[in-house]
């Protein structure tokens, strides 16, 4: 595992949050929940990172994570590029590092970066400038860092910061999705006293991961009396052609209804990482109902990002 960071302890790079420990996360949620802002209210801003240029390098589409990390940088006063990868030299032939070491020489300070490659994001961590710092906006199906840190924020709005306390559901397409494995990672650091994974055998994680969670076959067992539900979306783009299940025989064993849902608890709050394919994975009935939080985690989306962006590029010892 690659080290995220330098000498005095300070996070210089996020790529996983396996392995983080549970006050510095604290102190991220914190800091993010600084940040929050209700709609129609003036948005948080400062200066911290004012000098400091960014580089978005997404290779995967994306909105929500992209526009976020980019208002993020902007309200800390960084100056922030995004580069169409997929239209760039790359196309052409140039490799990642060389794309890199292009904008290092331009004086980039910070690199985010989508991939749909597993490790692509290491690779430019261990082979940047000492003084560059590199972020993972989603790599493959293997980890999605700041969703998983944003998924935490939103439920410690509403249910309080003793995750210890708390019975949470992960959903769905677990085998192929990152924002599973970062969600397993951030709830595992924060102490979650019971985690389950609920999905169809062929997207149920090999036996080997998600150590500590248990797991059901189906929503009506795995839900019962849980207080978050967090369903995922099917990650059609890794899977093979012949493993994509038909949408309406899975919304009719998983999909999320308001009859399902009464197996939570009545205070339970359901999450998606969003994008949402309605009747698939979640009744429009309970996507938009009372119950949702689905727009908090896209409004704590540029707050956790802000967070995070601060956290590394101005250093503090890590806290223990």
């Amino acid at each position: 595992m690659i080290n995220q960071r330098r000498p005095d302890g300070s996070l210089r790079h996020l790529i996983t949050l396996d392995g983080l420990p549970r006050a510095e996360l604290e102190d991220l949620l914190a800091r993010a929940q600084h940040f929050v802002c209700e709609p129609g209210e003036q948005p948080r801003a400062n200066q911290s990172l004012a000098g400091i240029t960014i580089g978005n390098l997404f290779t995967e589409p994306s909105t929500r994570t992209r526009v976020s990390f980019e208002l993020a940088g902007r309200r800390l006063g960084a100056e922030v590029v995004n580069l169409e990868v997929q239209l760039s030299s790359r196309a052409k032939g140039e490799t990642m590092l060389d794309t890199i070491y292009t904008l290092q020489a331009l004086h980039f300070d910070m690199f985010i970066i989508r991939d749909p490659q597993a490790g692509v994001v290491a690779h430019v961590a261990e082979n940047v400038a000492p003084h560059v710092s590199v972020l993972s906006a989603g790599e493959a199906h293997v980890s999605h860092p700041t969703q998983g840190l944003l998924d935490a924020l939103t439920i410690r709005q509403r249910k309080g910061d003793r995750f210890e306390r708390l019975t949470i559901a992960v959903v769905g397409d677990i085998r192929h999705s990152r924002v599973a494995r970062s969600a397993y990672e951030v709830f595992r650091g924060l102490g979650v006293g019971d985690l389950r994974l609920v999905a169809p055998a062929a997207m149920m994680p090999d036996a080997g991961e998600f150590a500590g969670t248990h797991r059901f076959a189906t929503p009506e067992e795995g839900l019962r009396d849980v207080d978050v539900v967090m369903m995922l979306r099917i990650q059609k783009e890794r899977m093979e052609q012949a493993a994509i299940p038909d949408g309406d025989d899975y919304f009719a064993r998983f999909g999320l209804t308001p009859a399902r849902l009464a197996f939570a608890k009545p205070d339970a709050i359901v999450m998606h990482p969003q994008p949402m394919n309605r009747g698939v994975e979640i009744d429009s009935a309970v996507a938009d109902g009372p119950q949702s939080v689905i727009r908090d985690q896209v409004r704590n989306g540029v707050a956790m990002r802000m967070a995070v962006l601060e956290t590394i590029a101005r250093p503090r010892p890590l806290r223990s």
